[in-house]
């Protein structure tokens, strides 16, 4: 079976600074990869060169059989990327961004999906609503739904559930969860939650250098904090 995402000697410099240094794994179709680390680590910088976003550095980086960057366009309309930022026109309501977005990714039947995703996110009463007016948890669920939208076989996560209370983080986990024709590499702080999510984990130290990669399984919740906090 082929890798969804295939990564061999992968690193990225910022002005001649190593972010990521030497990052090699495979990641499963339908297989979860959490990405822990502290601040700093490289963690956002990979998912935006898995998103095709950004250009690696060196080494070899393949996303859904697409070389990155050179075949970056064949990927990027199968790939759905949550990012710290909500990447949303605060100009125009809920539904008017997603029927943006619907349009770019040429999502067939746009009003269904769109409603559809509204009420499952909780935002169908929400929809005229300009996106400037939003509080800090419905922009997240708003770019969830956006990320979502087209029905991407990849996801790419960047801290999911910031900026959610309890209620709106069981919604989310809900959307975004496991499911066989997805795979997803999630960025989180949550070691517990993280661990049990997926299958395999890539650690990252302060450095940008890989600590741990390997089966979740294998990587206690102790050892996780201690990376993800920088002591290891």
């Amino acid at each position: 079976m082929q890798a969804v995402i295939s990564l061999r000697s992968l690193r990225r410099d910022y002005n001649e600074r190593p972010v990521l240094r030497d990052v090699s794994l495979e990641l499963a179709a339908g297989q979860t990869l959490a990405v822990i680390g502290p601040n700093g680590a490289g963690k956002s910088t990979l998912l935006r060169i898995l998103a095709t976003l950004l250009r690696p550095t060196s080494g070899e980086v393949e996303v859904l059989g697409a070389e990155v960057p050179r075949h970056a366009w064949k990927a990027r309309g199968r790939i759905g990327y949550l990012a710290h930022e909500p990447l949303l026109y605060r100009e125009l309501t809920v539904r008017e961004n997603l029927e943006f977005n619907a349009r770019l990714q040429r999502v067939d039947r746009p009003g269904e999906r769109i409603a559809t995703l509204l009420e499952s996110a909780g935002l169908a009463r929400r929809g005229d609503e300009l996106v400037r007016n939003l509080s800090a948890g419905m922009l997240q669920r708003t770019a969830i739904c956006r990320a979502l939208l087209h029905e991407p076989e990849l996801l790419l996560l960047d801290e999911p559930r910031s900026h959610l209370d309890l209620g709106a983080a069981a919604i989310v986990d809900e959307l975004l969860g496991p499911a066989p024709e997805r795979s997803r590499v999630l960025v989180t702080h949550e070691i517990e939650s993280g661990l049990a999510e997926a299958d395999i984990v890539l650690a990252l130290r302060a450095d940008g250098s890989v600590a741990y990669d390997g089966p979740a399984a294998a990587l206690g919740p102790g050892d996780a904090r201690a990376v993800a906090e920088g002591r290891a």
